[in-house]
C-alpha cells in the first residue's frame, strides 16, 4: 500500500459503510435529489422509519452526511467529495 496508506483506509471505510443496498440508495438519492428529510427516503426506500434513521446512523458515523435540523424534522445532505466521486462511478451511464 506505500505511501498512500491512509487514502486506502478511508476509501475501504467509505466502501464498508455503503455496502449495503439501502444505504446506497440514500447516498445515491441524497446526491440527485439535495437534502432530504427521513419521512421522503423512507417512502423512497419503502422502509420503516426506525430502519431508515439506523442507516442514516450509520452514514452519519462514516462521515458521509450531515443533517440540518429544521424544527422537528433534519435533512441529510451528502459531506463528503469522496463519496461524490465513488458514486459517479458506479453509476457512470
Amino acid at each position: 500500500m506505500g505511501n498512500n496508506n491512509e487514502l486506502y483506509i478511508e476509501y475501504a471505510e467509505i466502501l464498508k459503510a455503503i455496502a449495503h443496498p439501502a444505504r446506497l440508495c440514500i447516498v445515491r438519492s441524497l446526491l440527485e435529489k439535495g437534502e432530504r428529510n427521513v419521512t421522503c427516503m423512507q417512502n423512497c426506500l419503502e422502509l420503516p422509519q426506525s430502519t431508515v434513521s439506523q442507516h442514516l446512523q450509520k452514514l452519519r458515523a462514516a462521515g458521509i452526511i450531515k443533517g440540518n435540523r429544521d424544527g422537528l424534522e433534519v435533512n441529510y445532505y451528502i459531506c463528503n467529495d469522496k463519496v461524490k466521486e465513488i458514486i459517479e462511478v458506479l453509476f457512470k451511464e
